[in-house]
């Protein structure tokens, strides 16, 4: 039997995305004062905000004012995020992630993609949306991806009752199932997209070390970002690419603990 420790951080995970559920109905249905808001801009303990920065990137497109608060909210997320946890909103904030991942865990069950690539879809084109959303938000008046997206959509089904939110939420998972692996996710999101670039320089990183890897590559394998592993079997280093989330899976898999969470710039 697998050592129940190697899911400890697919636990922490769930945990955290479940957690931050629950406080944000407790928080607008309940009336708790931990979390209310959204994930676009929620206050804590009724004093901290905190803002999405791409969404008051788009705001900002629209030529609409900013309050105060929601800069200081955007200042908040993108220090946290950006100097610190890197990419973590994804695998550990975002609800879309546990749709996303059962679409993929389901994919390998059922053998739809044995070498797991989508050569026809590029990773680069999630840059293209998040430029096509501020040209649309410019152009338009509107928070363009905000209007549409899934991420928002299942946020606020959860919370609120899903109504025709339930037809993007299915939309993403039969993507990911029948089309593309991590096709949403690692392809087309543009908010995971403007956080892979505002965490390039984030603190909180998985190491790699060389000279305990056997090269048996589960960690490529499982990653949902594998470009960002190019120095597996390679070199010693921090995993620096703004694109990886985080998630840990390759730590988990890594039956020679050759993958650890690291501080960058520390030996």
């Amino acid at each position: 039997m697998r050592d129940m420790r190697k899911y400890k951080y697919m636990v922490l995970r769930r945990s955290s995305q479940v957690s931050l559920l629950f406080l944000f109905i407790a928080g607008n249905i309940l009336g708790w004062n931990a979390l209310r808001g959204n994930l676009s801009a929620s206050i804590i303990l009724g004093k901290i905000p905190l803002t999405d920065p791409f969404a008051l990137l788009q705001i900002f497109a629209t030529g609409n004012m900013i309050s105060a608060e929601a800069l200081e909210g955007a200042l908040i997320v993108t220090v946290l995020f950006g100097l610190v946890c890197g990419r973590a909103f994804c695998s550990w904030v975002c609800p879309l992630n546990m749709v996303t991942d059962l679409a993929n865990r389901l994919r390998e069950k059922m053998k739809l993609d044995a070498e797991n690539r989508n050569p026809f879809l590029s990773r680069k084109a999630r840059y293209w949306v998040i430029g096509i959303s501020l040209v649309l938000s410019f152009a338009t008046g509107v928070a363009a991806f905000e209007w549409i997206s899934p991420i928002s959509m299942f946020h606020r089904g959860v919370i609120f009752g899903m109504g025709v939110g339930w037809t993007a939420v299915l939309a993403i998972f039969l993507f990911d199932l029948l089309i593309a692996r991590n096709g949403f996710c690692g392809h087309l999101c543009p908010l995971g997209g403007f956080y892979s670039l505002i965490t390039r320089f984030s603190l909180v990183r998985v190491r790699h070390y060389k000279e305990k890897c056997t090269q048996c590559m589960k960690c490529t394998d499982i990653c949902p970002e594998r470009q960002a592993l190019p120095m597996v079997g390679k070199t010693s280093s921090m995993v620096v690419s703004g694109e990886c989330t985080n998630c840990a899976r390759c730590i988990e898999v890594c039956d020679d603990d050759a993958m650890r969470f690291g501080i960058r710039y520390v030996s």
